[in-house]
């Protein structure tokens, strides 16, 4: 019997750092299942623009394929409306990639007329359940000043 185990941390290599992060914002009134659907549909937008935040496609030992994910954690934080807004502006300022999920998308049944939701109302009046950000980790961790991470 070997003496190293998967918890043998002398062993095992340091933790991979990021110099980037994923992060999602939600606000804090959210109702748990729109928590999940908000997050998935905000980090659909990183991943199908971003090709350098998807990893490499996974297989199990028989050989099943399986669909790449994020090479990275996606953290997930939330806030109030206010943080929210202030997040999405600091996003803008910034200039980093950004995906927005408002009240009014869950009203609404598809691609088409989730884009003309947003489209019709101005940046400064979105009313913005969720936002996600990708970035340098310290232009993120600014964006987010204020947040608090999800519970």
């Amino acid at each position: 019997m070997s003496s190293t185990t998967p918890l043998d941390t002398a062993s095992s290599p340091a933790p991979v750092r990021f110099d980037t992060k994923i992060a999602v914002l939600l606000r804090a009134d959210l109702e748990p299942w729109q928590r999940l659907n908000v997050t998935a549909f905000l980090v659909s937008g990183l991943g199908a623009t971003l090709p350098e935040v998807v990893g490499e496609p996974y297989e199990d030992a028989d050989q099943v394929a399986y669909l790449p994910m994020f090479r990275q954690p996606v953290l997930v934080f939330q806030g109030e409306k206010e943080t929210l807004k202030a997040a999405h502006e600091r996003a803008l300022s910034r200039a980093l990639p950004r995906a927005v999920f408002t009240a009014d998308l869950f009203a609404t049944g598809n691609d088409r007329d989730n884009r003309a939701a947003v489209r019709a109302v101005p940046t400064a009046e979105l009313d913005l359940v969720g936002l996600s950000v990708y970035g340098p980790r310290n232009a993120v961790d600014k964006v987010l000043k204020g947040a608090r991470m999800h519970p």
